[in-house]
């Protein structure tokens, strides 16, 4: 069994970062981070919380739909910066849209979180003959965890959100699901100070470098290195389960965290990059939004069309990756 995606709908912020805005942080300039990147802007939360910009996308997609919020039976929203620690983002955003008869729960899988959202939602479907519908929505505000003085990373991310409502279908469906926590470390951002005040640090070596709480950290180059290898992987397993090839792929949307990763994967799958949608140029990375968010505007523009296959390919930390192979 498969899903098909009713429809989508998305919400960025107004506010606008640019390259050249950065030079008031730190040291960079607009062509520094394009040619190491492909990043031109990004957009910024100001007072959006993190729940209110999936409410956004998720109205969106239900108007598009038609669908009735009451029809909707579970709401699964991906963030790894949400506005609280309990309650979820979901449970916050089905009530804001009148889902009353929803169950709700976040999943948090980085920025492979929408390909394990689908594929979570595809599994309910399956099991439950009674829900017709769920809501799949990302929502990430990602710049309040940065640290601006850090040019590595403060110039990668972006905020926003994109929501899909899926229903059971037959159309093609094939999912890879992965994860590699030996890679944890090099991406995390810390959340509270659980050690016990009775211990010493060394009893709780973690291994994870120092940063200061909340704080995104990032290993760029062991990151590169497990995306440019993941992406392909994720791909080729998926599609081997349903005898697909890259040739019978109309367009591949993989996450939009470098612009050099994505060449990369391209050249090591040998497809061409007019294969690829990538939206990074405006959005930057968004975490687990950054898939639906390119794959709403390239259906908003009449480049993804139904009755095509798409290869929706991601990672995250964790170190995550997952890999979708479907007809839209």
């Amino acid at each position: 069994m498969g899903i098909n995606i009713l429809g989508m709908g998305s919400y960025v912020p107004e506010q606008k970062l640019t390259n050249d805005d950065f030079k008031r942080f730190v040291e960079t300039n607009d062509e520094w981070i394009r040619t190491r990147t492909g990043i031109v802007e990004r957009r910024m939360a100001g007072w959006e919380p993190t729940w209110y910009m999936g409410k956004q996308a998720s109205l969106q997609a239900i108007e598009r739909t038609g669908v009735d919020p009451d029809d909707i039976g579970l709401v699964i929203s991906c963030s790894i910066t949400p506005d609280f620690l309990t309650p979820s983002m979901a449970s916050v955003i089905q009530y804001e849209i009148g889902a009353h008869n929803a169950a709700a729960f976040d999943l948090n899988a980085a920025c492979s979180g929408f390909v394990y959202a689908l594929d979570t939602a595809r599994r309910f479907l399956e099991t439950d003959d009674s829900l017709k519908y769920v809501l799949v929505v990302t929502n990430e505000a990602l710049s309040r965890f940065l640290d601006f003085k850090d040019r590595t990373t403060c110039i990668l991310f972006g905020d926003g959100a994109a929501a899909a409502i899926v229903e059971k279908s037959d159309k093609l469906f094939s999912s890879h699901l992965g994860s590699d926590g030996s890679g944890a470390r090099m991406l995390f951002a810390r959340s509270l100070n659980v050690a016990p005040e009775v211990a010493t640090e060394s009893d709780f070596d973690s291994g994870f470098p120092e940063k200061p709480l909340h704080q995104l950290y990032q290993n760029g180059k062991e990151v590169y290195k497990f995306a440019t290898h993941a992406l392909p992987k994720a791909f080729e397993i998926a599609a081997g389960k349903v005898g697909i090839t890259k040739d019978d792929i109309d367009y591949f949307i993989p996450h939009q965290a470098n612009l050099r990763i994505i060449e990369s994967a391209a050249k090591k799958l040998g497809v061409s990059m007019d294969k690829f949608i990538v939206a990074l140029d405006h959005f930057g990375n968004t975490s687990s939004a950054s898939i639906p968010l390119a794959m709403n505007e390239a259906v908003e523009n009449g480049v993804i069309k139904k009755g095509m296959k798409l290869a929706l390919i991601g990672f995250g930390a964790g170190l995550t990756y997952g890999g979708i192979v479907m007809e839209y």
